[in-house]
């Protein structure tokens, strides 16, 4: 029992010793996690290298874009042809895709010799020889009277194609084969987006964001880039952790200083790679008592099959004996020992580095998407990962040590290059198939030019009905005048009072202007929210709410016993007989207050501040929101004589000639015009260019039939349509998964702001699912480019509607004033308008084609809704003052 002890303890000596003098031997192959976190970060460089359209043509990693755009999202469908020719068999297949809720599919494959003659002849010549081995497929499956989608696996480069000649086929994509393994494991597990190949070659693809794609236009959305990593270090990047052995291997092959990373890790290599350090181990008297065989002087002749078997531990070391004694090389136990462990370092090293580079790959996914902590999977194929014993899990062990930050799943793929290439089609064909499912639901917000400029001339048509006293009545653009009959001369002086109603707050400001060389403007005021029940209860609550808020501002500001001008910004539709009387002529915006359509709203305030007997105040102008923001701009531009809201509502003014205001006395001078221009359309004018979704929003709006043209282009809305696209896309299944969810049925819920965030250029889409996320909607990259686009779509229709309109504002002021060419500033207001990312610039840009021979300038408003007010009572008290003189 003591001699089986000692046998058992001598040997384990003797292995450990062999063990250490392998590790001192190639001391340099055993790489330390310090070292891989630097391979780590030199390939990040490349990456970034790759990328670039100005470093890309010296980058070793070359990052090629694959224009796969999307990965499989469960419901795609269908029978779908497959051709791989990745070597010398040709395969067909035939994949069948079921949207059963399982992810299930069906692959059925032919084999084709491809003859030596073909593989070495033209590209006629071996296209026409996959056509016929295809069309036998077909035949032998009975599919040659249906037209297919196909898609091949390429693992080389082609030109020609012949295919499409001979066969009715659709051909949708060409797939390189690390793609195709991605897209089959992407098919059974979403979180998929990294492919890895290793094998008789190796490379990586993975899912980047566009907008740091260089070499492809556009920046929404995602594509798989192809790295093409097998040539990383070919610069010499890698040239301090390549070994001797490593150099007279590349020496020695087809395409020497070239796939340099490839040649350390692959299985191509690997086994040649084993040769030479044997061949040299034992030329220094190291193994095999020093006796070199012919297999050792013999290229190629260790192959990778025979360093996996050496490998198996668990046999011990009798495959080490049996394949070195048939390559005639008589080992002794050491000398097996020794071999089993040159083997474990070789293919160890080819882990590591692989671990490395992949988990480059994995921190610039988790950094795209600016997470702490990301979970993903990697799809992966090839020979060396299937059949090697230990390589699999050498590689999860590496990769998860040098990216503790990422929850890494190891997804084998089934059939990466036959049924990948088949889910590269079906993906395709979904996606030509959602396209035009899309574009048919958004065609109709596309305006050409001539619908734009008949909304135009039809808007011009309204402006005349509205002016004109026979007309006037049934006008849906009402013309409303102000009785502001002048604009700032920067005489105006003085304390004023400014009340601002015109949504769910209401603001009061004392306004103090001063005139002279030392002329300026200065502003105090104090906020207050108008609860809803009192938006939609009675007229008397509301205004009773209005001046309790004012007495809070008179006495916070101390000023309750002055009797103070004050102007009054109501918002909403008036007809006025003078400046200080203006008659509701309905509630828009969300207001509701019973009794006050038809009513004075002066009158009405008078009446409240009575109620309340604490003080009292000169009102002197009702003012629009509108008119008050170019009054605003007035004071700085005496050119601007129109004023533009594009908020929450849409509105316009104008200074019309009296001449021209036929429901008003007198002829001289000119006078604001209120156009109202928010019911144009409510007569059926503009109905062409109505979509069934401006008619659900109306339908379920609190007025229906009313404020049609400011129900498409106003803040108010736009979110509202948005969300009954977003529930028409969803129900033909092309978002969300096909579920409406809870939050998405919510009316209201799809703010304008989020408009605005979304469309805006710098936010990436990760950022937009984030919006997505926090108004319960879970949604996929594809998702939110889909609502991206909707967005855009939507708000671009409402600038342009909005520059037709002004356009024929424009248009009549040049007519007006009976000049060739026009120059004009427009005041604007609104946060549409300000906020929007594009809004303004389609805006302007609709207005200088539509309106040619006006050189508009557009004026940023400061506060036209009090600032506005103040100097509308102001320039009111002047010419009041004039007049009496």
């Amino acid at each position: 029992m003591f001699a089986v002890h000692l046998l058992a303890f001598h040997f384990t000596k003797l292995k450990e010793d062999q063990i250490k003098k392998v590790d001192r031997y190639l001391y340099h192959m055993r790489l330390s996690d310090d070292v891989l976190l630097d391979v780590m970060a030199r390939f990040q460089a490349e990456m970034v290298k790759g990328l670039g359209r100005d470093t890309n043509p010296t980058a070793t990693v070359k990052m090629l874009p694959s224009f796969v755009r999307s990965l499989p999202d469960g419901s795609e469908k269908g029978d779908f042809l497959a051709v791989d020719l990745g070597g010398s068999q040709f395969r067909a297949h035939q994949v069948k895709v079921f949207d059963d809720g399982k992810q299930s599919s069906q692959l059925e494959s032919k084999f084709y010799l491809t003859p030596k003659e073909v593989i070495q002849g033209n590209g006629a010549e071996l296209f026409d020889y996959v056509a016929d081995c295809l069309l036998d497929f077909m035949e032998t499956k009975n599919l040659k009277h249906k037209k297919l989608p196909l898609g091949f696996t390429f693992s080389f480069p082609c030109k020609q194609t012949k295919l499409e000649e001979d066969i009715d086929v659709d051909v949708l994509a060409l797939v390189n084969d690390t793609v195709g393994t991605m897209m089959t494991c992407g098919y059974d597990d979403q979180r998929c987006e990294v492919g890895l190949i290793i094998g008789t070659g190796t490379n990586a693809c993975y899912m980047e964001e566009m907008r740091h794609i260089d070499l492809v236009e556009g920046d929404e959305g995602r594509m798989c880039i192809n790295t093409e990593w097998g040539a990383f270090g070919d610069d010499g990047a890698l040239d301090d952790l390549r070994t001797e052995f490593d150099r007279e291997l590349d020496l020695g092959s087809l395409n020497p200083g070239k796939q340099l990373f490839e040649k350390m890790i692959s299985s191509l290599y690997l086994g040649e790679l084993v040769r030479l350090i044997l061949l040299k181990m034992t030329k220094e008297g190291l193994l095999f008592n020093g006796k070199v065989s012919t297999a050792l002087l013999t290229k190629g002749k260790i192959e990778m099959k025979h360093v996996s078997a050496m490998e198996k531990c668990k046999e011990g070391l009798s495959n080490t004996k049996e394949i070195l004694t048939e390559l005639n090389l008589f080992p002794s136990e050491d000398d097996c020992i020794a071999v089993q462990h040159v083997c474990t370092i070789v293919s160890f090293r080819s882990a590591n580095l692989c671990a490395a580079a992949l988990a480059a790959i994995l921190t610039r996914l988790r950094e795209n998407k600016k997470l702490l902590r990301m979970r993903t999977t990697v799809g992966i194929d090839g020979g060396l990962y299937k059949t090697h014993p230990q390589y699999a899990k050498r590689l999860h062990k590496v990769v998860r040590r040098l990216v503790p930050n990422c929850d890494v799943r190891f997804l084998l793929s089934v059939s990466g290059s036959g049924k990948g290439a088949a889910m590269v089609t079906a993906v395709a064909h979904r996606l030509a198939a959602q396209r035009k499912q899309i574009d048919a639901a958004l065609a109709p917000f596309l305006l050409s030019l001539e619908t734009l400029r008949e909304v135009k001339n039809k808007m011009r048509t309204e402006l005349e009905y509205g002016l004109k006293r026979e007309t006037q009545a049934s006008a849906t653009v009402k013309m409303l005048p102000t009785y502001v009959c002048g604009t700032p001369d920067g005489t105006e002086k003085g304390k004023f009072l400014a009340l601002d109603l015109g949504g769910t707050n209401f603001r009061v400001l004392l306004v103090k202007i001063r005139s002279g060389r030392r002329r300026s403007v200065q502003m105090y005021n104090k906020i207050f929210a108008i609860p809803l029940e009192i938006m939609q209860g009675t007229g008397e609550e509301l205004f009773d709410h209005i001046v309790q808020c004012i007495a809070d501002f008179l006495e916070y500001m101390g000023i309750k016993g002055a009797r103070l001008p004050l102007g009054f910004t109501f918002s909403f539709p008036c007809r006025q007989a003078s400046i200080d009387k203006g008659t509701l002529v309905g509630w828009t915006k969300g207001f509701k207050a019973t009794d006050c359509e038809g009513e004075d709203v002066v009158d009405m305030l008078r009446e409240a501040i009575r109620r309340r007997n604490e003080f009292d105040l000169d009102i002197v102008a009702v003012v629009n929101d509108t008119v008050g923001t170019m009054m605003t701009c007035g004071y700085e531009d005496p050119n601007c004589e129109i004023g533009l809201i594009a908020g929450t509502g849409s509105n316009v003014c104008y200074m019309e000639d009296m001449k021209n205001i036929e429901i008003v006395e007198g002829n001289e001078g000119k006078m604001c015009i209120n156009t109202e221009w928010g019911g144009f359309g409510d007569n059926g004018c503009i109905d062409n260019i109505r979509t069934k979704y401006d008619k659900e929003v109306d339908e379920g709006s609190l007025n229906p039939g009313k404020q049609r043209y400011e129900k498409m282009t106003s803040g108010m809305y736009l979110g509202e349509i948005v969300r009954q696209i977003l529930i028409d896309l969803t129900k033909q299944g092309l978002l969300f998964r096909g579920q409406i969810s809870e939050s998405l049925r919510k009316r209201g819920i799809f703010e304008t702001k989020f408009l605005s965030q979304i469309e805006s250029d710098r936010l990436a889409l990760l950022q937009v699912r984030r919006i997505l996320q926090q108004l319960g909607l879970d949604s996929t990259c594809d998702d939110s480019i889909i609502v991206k686009e909707v967005c855009g779509t939507v708000s671009k229709r409402a600038a342009q509607l909005c520059g037709a309109g002004l356009a024929a504002i424009v248009e009549k002021k040049r007519e007006n004033r009976g000049v060739e060419h026009l120059q004009i500033t427009v005041g604007v207001d609104g946060t549409l308008y300000k906020l929007h990312p594009h809004f303004s610039r389609v805006l302007r840009e609709t207005v200088k084609e539509l309106a040619p021979q006006c050189d508009v300038t557009f004026m940023l408003s400061e506060d036209g809704s009090g600032k506005g007010a103040a100097l509308i009572t102001a320039v009111a008290k002047r010419l009041h003052n004039v007049g009496q003189k």
